[in-house]
């Protein structure tokens, strides 16, 4: 079975090259035409033969395309608007059959006419997509002066990401609502934040917003080391249960993340190390492990409050029985053990990679103790490579007109990098 699909670009009828009208042209009675009513109206001229069939859940098409090549169907036409393989079922496609089953036939995408209907270069914007994604996963990326084109869905409405706006104090924003691109009734019209947010106007649920973010200051941070007091924690601001600044950017270098890492933050508390490790790294899965009822709702809410549901899986259990259930980590950062370090440090070991990477964090004499033996095995077993060091931070304070720095409680932090 042999699947073609047809980029249907930005227009109320597509417009098809010769080879995309040809695949049409050579469908028989029992091949299938895949795509929304919308999109099967756009392509109704080209249709003379061939089953219609509406697009099910992503969760449902495997079944789908099984069931109809038991039929005899030897070719199906997915239709897909735009570009297939920018946000598009094309890159499902690639996942679940072989690249000589699927053939594409790109078009233009309403990015790009929306670019080109306001004159903005495409190599200057950066592409968002919250279409079937939680509404604060923008959050991570509202910075001053960054012009963000994003592709959205009835949860992702403009007067919504104009309060998203407002909230991380960028009110000041344009916003540009491109509506029903390469329709008759095409629109484009422009808003402040601040006046969009408390709109009751309707749009086209066929829209692209550009988002010219101000050069206003962000709630949301846009270089590494969030303060602390932006988190949610069980003190009062700034204390509590995380991981202060100065240590966390520490860690994030021992750890050094990359595309596609999973992470193990074991004790995780209110999310200082793991929040932040998803805020950087979008594209590697942190699970952050917590049981202290408290901070688990503190971590919650800075899942929410930094914007990375997507990325950062909460993992509400006692280590190290949850862990079982977890996928294999290939980066591990060990912040609170509860009792159970020797336990936590042998099962973080034995399940990481050649290469991979164990962070410890120690405070008290007995926890340093601990971590102390596990890195004289290491050397007896040569199959690490050892860094550590001790951090004590101190920090600037008034008392009485006078300025005078307060020490921290020192930290000490070691590096296991596994070789085989």
């Amino acid at each position: 079975m042999q699947i073609h699909v047809i980029g249907l670009g930005v227009n109320e009828q597509a417009n098809l090259d010769a080879k995309a009208q040809s695949v049409f042209a050579s469908l028989g009675e029992q091949d299938v035409i895949l795509g929304s009513p919308r999109q099967q109206e756009t392509v109704a001229e080209y249709v003379t033969s061939g089953q219609r069939k509406v697009l099910p859940k992503l969760s449902q098409l495997s079944a789908e395309f099984d069931q109809w090549q038991s039929q005899g169907t030897n070719t199906v036409v997915v239709l897909a608007s735009g570009d297939p393989l920018f946000y598009g079922i094309g890159t499902w496609l690639v996942k679940h059959f072989a690249t000589n089953k699927v053939i594409f036939y790109p078009n233009v995408s309403s990015v790009q006419v929306a670019c080109h209907r306001l004159g903005m270069s495409l190599q200057q914007v950066q592409v968002v997509s919250v279409h079937g994604r939680p509404l604060p996963s923008l959050r991570r990326h509202l910075q001053a002066n960054k012009t963000l084109i994003l592709l959205t869905d009835g949860q992702s409405h403009p007067a919504a990401i104009a309060q998203e706006c407002v909230q991380a104090g960028l009110d000041k924003s344009r916003i540009t609502v491109c509506e029903a691109l390469g329709y008759p009734h095409e629109k484009i019209t422009s808003f402040a934040a601040d006046e969009l947010s408390q709109s009751q106007q309707t749009f086209d649920p066929l829209n692209v917003v550009v988002l010219e973010i101000s050069a206003q200051t962000s709630l949301y941070p846009a270089s590494v080391g969030i303060a602390d007091a932006l988190f949610v924690t069980d003190k009062e601001e700034g204390k509590g249960m995380i991981t202060k600044r100065e240590v966390r950017l520490m860690i994030l270098s021992y750890l050094q993340l990359a595309a596609k890492d999973v992470v193990w933050d074991i004790g995780a508390g209110c999310g200082g190390v793991s929040v932040e490790l998803a805020y950087w790294h979008p594209d590697a899965d942190i699970y952050a492990v917590e049981h202290h009822d408290v901070r688990w709702a503190c971590l919650q809410a800075n899942q929410q409050k930094f914007g990375v549901m997507q990325n950062l899986h909460l993992v509400n259990g006692r280590a190290p029985d949850i862990l079982k259930d977890l996928p294999t980590p290939n980066k591990v950062f060990i912040g609170g053990s509860d009792g159970e370090l020797d336990a936590l440090l042998n099962q973080a070991w034995s399940l990481l990679p050649e290469n991979g990477v164990l962070v410890v964090s120690a405070v008290t004499e007995d926890t340093k103790w601990q971590v102390s033996a596990f890195a004289k095995q290491r050397e007896q077993a040569q199959d690490a490579h050892q860094t550590s060091i001790e951090m004590a931070v101190s920090k600037a304070q008034s008392l009485a007109g006078q300025t005078l720095y307060r020490p921290n409680l020192p930290v000490t932090l070691w590096q296991f990098v596994k070789r085989l």
